[in-house]
């Protein structure tokens, strides 16, 4: 009884917390017809991830042997190789050319400055708005699909859902040179995540061999023909893009799993573990190769690691306090930033956006300018202090000299012995900001007044930018944020307790991983990217102690950042848990009044082309009638399949009568990659098809197409159960049946296991060589 109060509690502080219009209403509408309807006016389907066995695919499988199935699991492995080297070679890309821009600006800014600070915080702007209006104008007029991260989509697609132009290649060109522009130019985003995005194109790309559009495609290529390979190399994609983002192999292989995939098994996570190391060895080689000096400005900084290993070697009792304070910091500042997102970006795409690509771009650029502004301005407000004594043990030079950027900048000051403390955080690359914010031996070298002033700017800048038409990842934003009140509460530490060995970095790390726990709400992969970024085994209790507390809070308010992103763009995402209502509810419940719309097994091509444009279907139900004139369901038909069979006209015949498939000898005139729907694309519509008079007076007999087995359930089981078989199995359909008359037979587990003689190669069922015990 207290456990549903506490629940209803909790549900009704969430619906208080999050009143926002949402598509519910098109949601229930899109169940019953199997297609969504986006916010932005676009639209997205569901995948059929479900094995269709029809004659062809059985007919195919047949033909197949072993030699086939290791040829299969080879080209499997081969894949995940290229995927892992190509996402590489991305990443390698794209961090040379963020950080050489990056550098050239700095330098030539610094060098300005040296004569006039206005001129140089001219320039400094203009560089920055000539990279990001490069990055809006790819977005809007090459690649729409390219703007923001890219995860929701890609893990709307691995949780079946497929969003128009999210995996095509387009949408991979205008994700990396987008990234370049918006990253390069200063905004308050990062490239992480869409360096998932940009391994999910590439490894879908590599599924359905190429892109037919730009002639880039390769017959030796086009091997997956289903739905469920390819989202099996989309998967290893994800994991290789955030192998390459954080040089984390591990944390990729564990953000895959907990994260987008919803649907894991362990042949997957070997294939998976293999493109993520095969990612951190093109990363490591780029890293050497360019230590020579070849790669222009690109250094250490190229690659987010941070390096604590030389921090804080332990912690008392008494930090458990400060270090949970965290947590609970990050998960009320995850929380809220989650929220106030979500009503930008829905302000944004139902009023701003609509009025044309012009009021993106001018919104881009005016935010790209106020960047520049803030980041260049706000240090000359803030007085310099003069440099510590030199620690040679600790390898850092203070000041900084003009063009080098790191801890210590000098920036407006008097004297050549003093740093700009707000500069040296402001006036930087991200990666390098959160190196200073992280580093060790440097206490005092922020004021509190300097971090509480970056962390409101920051703050607001990354909630306005998010959401914007150019390429934009949270991590490293999120990083930058939790780091700086983590340093500010180290600060206090370090007064309060009066311990030299504490390290005001240390609670920076800690505070980037509570916002990111509260904002993003993982916890495991997380925990592993941030030890494997940072290089510092024993801080793992402790980060798992922040992000337990800050997802426990930030639940407490809203769902992770991820799923209202997808919420917002209309992408019904299927969670892990089912809702607690269904378990009072039927699946004939679920069907509510809805009129099913079926066909028989020969059908005239008329009705086909008629009942095709009265609805939205995408599966219906084939009937057949015996002898004795029952009804029988034979199976189920796919629109997309209808579509094939209506544009290729080679099944058309004259005759009413059904084709006989007993004798085996129904000849095969589709290969089975005729029916699988490009991914990312609309495939065959309706208009595409024009049929003639005589056309329209012939029949198809569907019995070859249907899929005969298709999953059902009886009408009176728990919504719940539904809910979970529909997940788990990756389902598109499900047919809802009465009560069935009779039972067959029983299987149970020792029915499922196979015995193989080693000499015969015959195959046996293990319950027929065993009896019943």
């Amino acid at each position: 009884m207290l456990s549903n109060h506490l629940q209803n509690g909790m549900e009704t502080a969430k619906l208080l917390w999050s009143r926002l219009p949402t598509s519910d209403a098109e949601g229930e509408d899109g169940v019953r017809i199997g297609h969504y309807k986006k916010t932005d006016g676009g639209t997205v389907e569901s995948l059929d991830y479900e094995v269709i066995e029809n004659y062809a695919y059985r007919e195919e499988q047949a033909l197949r042997g072993k030699l086939y199935m290791y040829y299969s699991v080879c080209v499997k492995w081969f894949f995940a190789l290229l995927i892992g080297i190509g996402t590489g070679f991305a990443a390698v890309f794209i961090n040379i050319s963020v950080e050489n821009f990056a550098g050239w600006k700095y330098s030539l800014t610094f060098n300005i400055i040296q004569k006039s600070y206005f001129a140089g915080c001219i320039i400094y702007i203009l560089f920055n708005l000539a990279l990001v209006l490069s990055s809006v104008y790819i977005i809007t007029h090459f690649a729409p699909a390219a703007a923001g991260s890219g995860i929701p989509e890609i893990k709307g697609y691995l949780n079946g859902i497929d969003t128009h132009g999210i995996l095509l290649f387009r949408t991979l060109v205008g994700k990396i040179f987008g990234s370049i522009g918006s990253v390069g130019g200063g905004l308050a985003l990062g490239k992480e995540g869409p360096l998932v995005h940009t391994g999910a194109c590439i490894a879908s790309l590599l599924g359905q061999g190429g892109s037919t559009k730009y002639h880039l495609s390769s017959r030796w290529l086009q091997v997956f023909n289903s739905e469920r390979d390819r989202r099996d190399l989309v998967t290893c994609g994800c994991a290789a893009g955030v192998a390459a983002a954080f040089r984390a192999p591990v944390g990729g292989v564990l953000f895959a799993l907990e994260e987008v995939t919803s649907w894991w098994r362990s042949q997957l996570m070997w294939r998976v573990f293999f493109t993520s190391a095969i990612v951190a060895v093109v990363v490591r080689t780029a890293m050497g190769w360019c230590k020579s000096g070849k790669c222009g400005h690109f250094g250490s900084g190229g690659f987010i690691i941070w390096d604590v290993s030389d921090g804080q070697e332990d912690y008392s009792f008494m930090e458990l306090l400060p270090m949970a304070v965290i947590g609970v910091i990050g998960g009320l500042l995850g929380a809220l930033f989650n929220q106030l997102t979500l009503y930008i970006t829905n302000w944004r795409r139902n009023y701003l956006h609509k009025k044309g690509n012009h009021v993106k771009i001018i919104e881009v650029c005016l935010i790209s300018v106020i960047t520049s502004i803030i980041s260049f301005g706000l240090p000359l407000f803030r007085k310099c202090t003069p440099c510590p004594e030199s620690d040679l043990n600790s390898g850092i030079e203070c000041p900084r000299a003009p063009g080098m950027y790191g801890n210590y900048v000098n920036f407006y000051c008097s004297s050549k012995m003093e740093y700009n403390d707000l500069a040296t955080i402001f006036f930087n690359t991200q990666d390098d900001a959160i190196r200073n914010l992280f580093s060790a031996k440097t206490i005092h070298e922020f004021s509190a007044q300097s971090l509480l002033t970056f962390l409101v700017m920051f703050y607001a800048l990354a909630v306005v930018t998010f959401g914007t038409a150019v390429p934009a990842g949270q991590f490293v934003p999120g990083i930058m944020i939790g780091s700086t009140y983590g340093r500010l509460v180290g600060m206090f530490v370090v007064s309060f307790y009066k311990r030299l060995n504490i390290e005001e970095g240390t609670y920076a790390l800690l505070g980037a991983a509570s916002f990111l726990g509260g904002s993003m709400r993982m916890t495991v992969s997380l925990c592993v990217i941030m030890v494997e970024i940072t290089n510092n085994l024993k801080l793992l209790p402790l980060i798992m102690l922040v992000l337990l507390i800050s997802k426990a809070v930030g639940d407490a308010f809203n769902e992770g950042f991820y799923e209202e992103q997808a919420r917002i763009r209309g992408i019904p995402l299927l969670e892990s848990r089912p809702k607690y209502q269904m378990r009072s509810m039927t699946a004939k419940d679920a069907c509510g009044n809805q009129k099913v719309v079926y066909f028989p097994r020969v059908v005239k091509v008329s009705d086909i082309v008629s009942i095709l444009r009265s609805n939205m279907h995408n599966g219906f139900p084939v009937i057949d009638h015996t002898r004795n004139g029952e009804t029988l369901v034979i199976g189920l038909m796919l629109r997309s399949h209808l579509l094939v069979l209506l544009q290729s006209k080679v099944d058309f015949q004259h005759s009413p009568l059904p084709c006989d498939l007993r004798g085996g000898s129904l000849p095969i005139r589709h290969n089975l990659s005729e029916f699988v729907k490009p991914v990312s694309s609309k495939g065959i519509s309706l208009e595409d098809i024009h049929p003639s008079r005589d056309d329209l007076e012939m029949y198809i007999d569907l019995a070859p197409f249907v899929n005969p087995s298709p999953y059902i359930v009886p009408e009176d089981m728990s919504l719940s159960k539904v809910y979970n078989l529909f997940r788990q199995l990756g389902l598109r359909h499900i047919f809802v049946v009465p009560r069935a008359s009779r039972v067959i037979g029983m299987i149970t587990r020792k029915d499922l296991l196979i015995e193989e003689h080693e000499h015969s190669g015959a195959v046996e069922l293990q319950s027929t060589s065993r009896s019943e015990t």
